[in-house]
């Protein structure tokens, strides 16, 4: 499966960095929003769910509902966007400065026709990075209704392990070079070492 989609996910509090404008946070000289965006330059449809300043030409904004619903919710937008037909799509933290378009193509390798459901990094400690993946639509669409039945029609604050939980997952530890593509920016220390790796 070449042809995909992204939803760029944008939203969230960042607490831990003072509540600023996370994706928009220069890493490298380019906000970190921007360096996702490039990592999946080739996708048929770009789309970024939360407030987003100017964005590159062609990417599409829109926001979650209710706004700061969480990523389950934000996924949830991002996928009503897509074009009919699309059948894979790369679900996208924002804050992942490190991502490239590689290590984007790597996962998309496990998305064959007998494959599973999604393909996401497993980091350095075994745990899934579920924001840093590529999913069959259909597939995500199904779990997405299944949990909005479970939560009373509302996805707001639904944690993406139960959006997940029923899918088939290929978990795929990084073998590229260079730094780890799942890296995400929480605290300003780690924005330190993206700025570090990104030299």
């Amino acid at each position: 499966m070449v042809r995909y989609a992204a939803v760029v996910l944008a939203g969230g509090a960042a607490r831990r960095l003072g509540g600023v404008d996370k994706p928009a946070l220069p890493v490298g000289g380019r906000p970190m929003r921007d360096r996702v965006l490039a990592a999946v330059a080739d996708a048929t449809q770009r789309i970024v769910v939360g407030p987003a300043g100017p964005v590159p030409e062609g990417v599409r904004v829109t926001r979650e509902e209710p706004p700061g619903g969480g990523p389950v919710a934000a996924a949830a937008a991002g996928l009503a966007l897509l074009d009919p037909g699309t059948t894979g799509v790369a679900l996208l933290a924002a804050d992942l400065p490190l991502l490239t378009r590689d290590a984007v193509g790597e996962l998309l390798t496990h998305l064959t026709v007998d494959g599973p459901d999604g393909a996401c990094f497993l980091d350095g400690d075994g745990r899934r990075q579920s924001l840093c993946g590529v999913w069959r639509v259909d597939a995500l669409r199904g779990a997405l209704g299944r949990l909005a039945a479970e939560r009373g029609g509302t996805l707001a604050g639904a944690p993406v392990r139960g959006l997940l939980a029923g899918l088939v997952v290929r978990e795929v530890p990084w073998s590229g070079g260079g730094p780890p593509p799942w890296f995400d920016c929480d605290t300003d220390e780690d924005v330190r070492r993206a700025e570090e790796w990104a030299r």
